[in-house]
């Protein structure tokens, strides 16, 4: 058994974890096993799971700058005690530098820098990702990204895989039955249901997204906004929900584990962002046929089916509120033959990722 080191910032429900899980849960675990090395000390929502799949999940120190030497000297004693693994694949984005260079100093041979964004976050980690980026090149030795807007972003002059955030079809299918089940559980039967889901944070762009559901609510009154999610910014979000008096029209869904079976609820599904790479809800939310209205801030590699709209971030917000307004809420009967086509199969993307994992490890 090969065990690969996947390196991540905590094992939460978010768009990387969930993409890591889709693979991870149809690899041979016989031949390909993932253990996980986190920076947060909290447990992740993913953990029990894991561990359930045979997995290990290690708990690093966080990647502040003044952490760093504490960082070195836990991830040299973590080599040292953990011969078993000679492939780490990193997810911290432009922070992966710091793992990798560990495993680099530690002679580990095989170090993967994997991209799922499209531009730095302009937070308090801002000079050290900068620095971090254009120094990532000494420390790979193999580049993966989620897509091409991805991978240019994070390896500009270098070659890059892309693996695709690829799900599982089966579970993202439109169902009737889910759809008046869980819109009775929501209390939104019978409503116009605009969703979102993803972290909240600046990225995501939820603010905007309630001044937009304001507009459609105020010419769609049974209308309803379901953000799905949890991050930082659930205060502020909260706040603005406050502002605008809309607090009976619009539901935060926390950390659910149910994300699936809440697009069943959906009419149209909205996405904001500032910026993205390729977002695998906005994945998901195709393969569930949704219709789906879309920044031009995330890559155009997004738009993978028939039921997808791009707008513009700075058009106006009614225009916006039009668009959702005028959607066709018919489902995409096609999606999944579409998705197929576009190589977002999990069942087959997997056995392609097994199969590298394995050419890596025996060319060793």
């Amino acid at each position: 058994m090969i065990r690969i080191l996947q390196s991540v910032n905590i094992m939460d429900r978010a768009g990387l974890e969930t993409m890591l899980m889709n693979y991870y849960r149809h690899m041979n675990h016989e031949v390909i096993q993932f253990d996980f090395l986190t920076h947060r000390q909290q447990e992740g929502a993913y953990e029990n799971e894991i561990k359930k799949m045979g997995g290990i999940v290690y708990h690093a120190p966080r990647l502040y700058i003044q952490n760093l030497p504490r960082y070195f000297r836990y991830m040299k004693s973590f080599f040292q005690e953990h011969k078993e693994y000679v492939i780490i694949h990193s997810h911290n984005d432009t922070m992966s530098y710091f793992p990798l260079l560990a495993a680099k100093k530690s002679e580990i041979p095989i170090r993967i820098a994997h991209s799922h964004s499209s531009k730095l976050d302009k937070d308090l980690k801002f000079p050290i990702k900068y620095l971090a980026l254009k120094q990532i090149h000494n420390v790979a030795t193999k580049n993966c990204a989620c897509g091409n807007v991805a991978g240019q972003f994070m390896f500009p002059n270098s070659k890059f895989k892309i693996i695709r955030n690829a799900i599982d079809f089966e579970k993202f299918a439109f169902n009737k039955e889910i759809r008046e089940r869980k819109r009775k559980e929501l209390n939104v039967k019978g409503k116009f249901v605009i969703g979102h889901v993803g972290r909240y944070c600046y990225i995501k762009n939820q603010l905007f997204l309630l001044d937009i559901f304001n507009a459609v609510l105020a010419k769609k009154p049974n209308s309803h906004l379901l953000l799905v999610g949890k991050g930082q910014d659930q205060y502020k979000i909260e706040e603005k929900i406050k502002k605008l008096g809309i607090e009976k029209n619009v539901s935060l869904l926390i950390d659910r584990a149910d994300v699936a079976e809440i697009y069943q609820v959906m009419d149209v599904f909205v996405m904001p962002s500032l910026f993205e790479g390729l977002p695998v809800v906005g994945v998901e939310a195709q393969a569930n046929g949704l219709p789906c209205i879309v920044s031009d801030k995330i890559s155009k590699e997004i738009l993978l089916t028939n039921n997808i709209e791009m707008l513009n971030i700075n058009d106006d917000i009614d225009k916006w509120a039009k668009a959702i307004i005028n959607v066709n809420k018919e489902r995409n009967k096609v999606a999944k033959d579409e998705l197929r086509k576009a190589g977002y199969d999990i069942i087959d993307e997997a056995k392609k990722l097994q199969q590298w994992y394995i050419n890596l490890y025996n060319q060793k």
